[in-house]
């Protein structure tokens, strides 16, 4: 009895043992049961070169770069459109995988977590 009240206590008014929106936003953030974000856009979100290449473009070798973009001004509205691919234009031009199998409560703590990387260097 003496162990359960103290236990009771913790659950029902402390709930310290959870983790916070941050906390849960960062674990999604580099591993959303699927490509981290952070593999393409960093880890502070501020975006970063893919891969490099080069094509051959009237005899002339040029170098390319796909870089994936800074994402810590994003709206709520475009990252859940960006995640979820919702346009045929998104679907048919990013090489972004899709994410729409994430919750609502997971899209506000991703969201919560990329927001708060604003002016970290």
């Amino acid at each position: 009895m003496r162990l359960i009240i103290p236990f009771l206590a913790t659950f029902l008014f402390g709930q310290e043992w959870f983790i916070t929106n941050y906390e849960y936003g960062k674990m999604l953030y580099n591993n959303p049961r699927g490509i981290s974000c952070a593999k393409c856009h960093g880890i502070k979100a501020q975006g970063k070169i893919i891969a490099k290449y080069k094509i051959k473009k009237h005899g002339k070798i040029i170098l390319k770069e796909l870089k994936a973009p800074n994402i810590q001004n994003i709206s709520y509205d475009r990252l859940k459109s960006k995640l979820f691919l919702l346009t045929k234009k998104d679907r048919k031009l990013s090489v972004m995988p899709r994410y729409n199998y994430l919750t609502s409560n997971e899209l506000e703590a991703l969201f919560l977590y990329i927001q708060s990387q604003k002016d970290k260097k």
